[in-house]
């Protein structure tokens, strides 16, 4: 894999340039659709020599119909950051959430099979352009057994995730293909010390796995850990890269992302660092402050203590992993867990029927929307969602929104407008205040 390439600016100066002289990276999550706006793409260009597509690799995103693959959006994000000397992570190619209405109606061996096919789809038309793939994310569960999520995946066999990285390996043989997770942070949790044993075993019997991904999404509910260092340095002893995937931090305190850009430089293995969005506006939990760039695109302390600990770093040695058994208490509850899908009532004749299931916590929410052609297969939808008084919309995704307040309406982009009879795809929005539980209208277009 080739060093990683710095944006036009002098070393030392940019989150990109600094962490490429340490031989890492530092990048972001990137929309596609704010790549038109020109004070987001001036940071972007500026600080990071790494970028992640938020949504446009997901499941819903490139694959809307069975068999019928759609890369517009993934390919602009790939296309602007190679162009630019930037390299790109893939996210994701098997996951339980963003599945396409055909998906989360499939079971057993059909399901198995989808998966396979659209990793080896995926995986194969971007094949030596991905630096990483997180090839399954998200497939622990939360609390204290330390065992698998329970999903529509899961139930098709334990070897599931084996399957998927075998699959990946065949079709992308040149990209690092990691394993993907929230609340894998602190080493004394049941759920890290599951993750720890599956990756563990995937290198004895030579399943090929090259790095875990750790999402530190660190809140007050899910606070940054002192043996953060521990996690990533017990894993590196494995065998296996760790990247920080989806950086963001409560109130973006400035002692903590130097802790963490510290705890990264100190294993040799920490390939490097993405935050998850570049301001504050971009970020899916906005309200929460949690970025390096203020809403406006200035520079907030937790940015200069990142570049002055990315400055000042070296890189030892990796060390061995301690001694530990899994702990006896569950973790915390933490924000970023991903909600179950909603459920879908009949759909009508023609038209289309939406639902909503929402995330809510103190000052703000996410909510995930599914959009469900009736007897007839839709051309494309609007939905209308009137919010209460005081929730305003802050970002949204797989959608084209009008209104951030008030009554909203939100129709498709260019991947997910046709949908079968009967079939479903979801969008979705986050933002400030209280939503309550909206009743969504649906119109076929």
């Amino acid at each position: 894999m080739a060093l990683f390439v710095t944006a036009p600016a002098s070393a030392g100066t940019t989150l990109g340039a600094s962490a490429a002289e340490k031989g890492r990276y530092f990048g972001t999550a990137v929309a596609a659709y704010k790549l038109s706006e020109n004070a987001y793409t001036t940071i972007l260009n500026r600080e990071f020599n790494m970028v992640t597509p938020e949504n446009e690799m997901k499941i819903d995103a490139t694959e809307p119909q069975q068999g019928r693959f759609s890369y517009a959006s993934s390919e602009q994000i790939v296309n602007h950051a190679r162009s630019r000397g930037m390299q790109v992570r893939g996210h994701t190619l098997a996951w339980h959430g963003q599945q396409p209405g055909w998906m989360q109606s499939m079971e057993g061996t059909a399901l198995r099979t989808a998966m396979l096919n659209h990793i080896t789809q995926v995986a194969t038309h971007f094949k030596g352009q991905i630096y990483s793939w997180d090839v399954v994310n998200e497939a622990f569960a939360d609390g204290n057994s330390g065992g698998r999520r329970d999903s529509n995946l899961q139930r098709t066999g334990n070897d599931w995730i084996e399957a998927a990285f075998r699959a990946a390996r065949a079709a992308d043989p040149g990209a690092k293909l990691c394993y993907n997770d929230y609340n894998t942070d602190n080493w004394t949790w049941a759920k890290t010390q599951g993750v720890y044993n599956m990756v563990r075993d995937f290198k004895a019997r030579g399943v090929p796995i090259d790095c875990v991904g750790f999402q530190s999404h660190f809140n007050n509910d899910s606070p940054y850990a002192s043996n953060y260092r521990t996690t990533l340095s017990s894993f590196a002893a494995l065998g296996v890269d760790v990247q920080i995937t989806e950086l963001d931090i409560q109130g973006a305190s400035a002692d903590t992302y130097r802790r963490v850009v510290e705890d990264c430089l100190a294993v040799a293995r920490c390939n490097g660092i993405t935050v998850w969005g570049i301001r504050d506006s971009d970020s899916w939990r906005a309200s929460q402050t949690p970025l390096l760039f203020n809403s406006n695109g200035s520079k907030k302390p937790a940015y200069d203590a990142v570049l002055a600990a990315l400055n000042n770093g070296t890189t030892p040695p990796t060390t061995a992993p301690p001694t530990s058994v899994p702990p006896t208490t569950a973790p915390p509850t933490t924000a970023p867990p991903t909600t179950a899908p909603p459920t879908t009532p009949p759909p009508g004749q023609g038209g289309c029927t939406a639902t909503v299931t929402v995330n809510q916590w103190t000052g703000g929410f996410v909510a995930n929307v599914r959009v469900t052609a009736g007897s007839a297969a839709l051309n494309g939808w609007t939905v209308t969602i009137t919010l209460p008084s005081g929730a305003t919309v802050t970002n949204s995704w797989s959608a084209n929104s009008s209104g951030t307040t008030g009554t909203t309406n939100w129709t498709n982009v260019s991947y997910n407008g046709r949908v079968g009879a009967g079939q479903s795809t979801e969008f979705g929005f986050q933002g400030t205040g209280t939503v309550g539980s909206p009743s969504p209208t649906c119109a076929a277009s």
